[in-house]
């Protein structure tokens, strides 16, 4: 995951517009996606199947790239400069979310193909339990692309340089010269991704040959499952997109990295509860139940009579506020600057 801003310091407005941008759409997504992780919580039908729990990982990897990405906006925008140790943490924490993305799209296209081609073993094959140790493994496995650089760091830097102050991007942070290793890394983790994916799409596709509902509906998912995976490549062309438009519009770097940032990193956060939530009939019963229905249902407690709002207006309620706790907190923090940087 990179920064959203470029180095250069935008105007007190600019900065304005762009956090309340930025913070509308985070909360949005969080909400819808921290709602979809309460009814997982709430409902057996979900917590028990290795689909669901495969697609909340997803889900929870999202929340966990939009947080670090309104964290990383906010701090270069109040502070510009961050402790370098924090940002090590931010950056790490973001990384290994945003690899574990691509990867959790795979196995619920081989979770798929497994009930497609092989349903007598599915339930077999595709436990509860083996299928929370398939999400430490790709934590885990996910974990050796940053950790190198890391060690590295470690290594070479002097102690002070953890406690210094810099500006929060990977190429600030971790200096070593790795950035080939990288690119390699990534061309062949994604190389490797898009083979399991072919591989599963073809047999299923064979398999609805057969002309059964259950195939075909799964070759469709497969599908979208592609094009979630091509939505998680874009992350990482997020520095070459930077710098091919760089070149054609050498003086609007700054908002160039902005829309770009928009575009891949907070976009596809939105997609991904769509295309699930949206055709998966059972979780889109639930998703409306718990957007749009107001607080006086029969399971609510008798006490509690206040009705709540309905998502539109919980999250206009929610973008408001914290536009204007960011804008406050901004005016404020840009008078203690003034007052610390002037004699007089």
């Amino acid at each position: 995951m990179n920064q959203t801003t470029a180095v250069g310091r935008d105007s007190l407005r600019e900065a304005i517009i762009k956090n309340m941008i930025t913070v509308a759409l985070c909360f949005s997504i969080v909400y819808v996606n921290g709602t979809l992780v309460h009814i997982f919580n709430r409902h057996q039908i979900f917590n028990t199947n290795p689909r669901y729990i495969l697609y909340v990982h997803l889900v929870i990897n999202d929340i966990i790239m939009v947080i670090m990405f309104i964290l990383l906006q906010v701090l270069s925008y109040i502070m510009f400069t961050i402790n370098v140790s924090l940002c090590i943490v931010l950056l790490m924490t973001a990384v290994l979310a945003s690899q574990n993305n691509p990867l959790t799209v795979v196995l619920m296209s081989v979770e798929c193909y497994v009930a497609v081609c092989f349903p007598l073993h599915h339930s077999r094959v595709c436990t509860v339990r083996r299928t929370y140790v398939v999400i430490a493994l790709t934590w885990l496995v996910n974990s050796l692309s940053i950790l190198p650089d890391l060690f590295l760091t470690l290594g070479t830097e002097n102690p002070d340089f953890f406690h210094s102050r810099r500006f929060c991007l990977r190429a600030n942070v971790f200096r070593g010269n790795l950035e080939y290793k990288r690119r390699l890394s990534n061309i062949l983790f994604f190389v490797i991704l898009w083979l399991i994916l072919f591989y599963t799409y073809f047999n299923i596709w064979f398999a609805a040959q057969t002309a059964s509902a259950n195939a075909k509906k799964a070759r469709n998912t497969v599908l979208l499952h592609g094009f979630q995976l091509l939505l998680g490549m874009l992350n990482f062309l997020f520095n070459v997109v930077i710098e091919a438009f760089a070149v054609i519009f050498p003086r609007n770097v700054p908002y160039i990295r902005f829309v770009v940032s928009i575009l891949i990193q907070l976009v596809p956060r939105i997609v991904n509860p769509i295309i699930y939530a949206i055709r998966d009939k059972a979780l889109k019963k639930y998703l409306k139940k718990y957007l749009l229905i107001a607080a006086n249902d029969a399971d609510v407690h008798p006490i509690k009579t206040q009705k709540r709002d309905n998502f539109a207006t919980g999250v206009i309620k929610n973008v408001i506020l914290a536009a204007l706790c960011i804008s406050i907190n901004y005016i404020n923090c840009t008078l203690l600057h003034t007052f610390r940087k002037h004699q007089v």
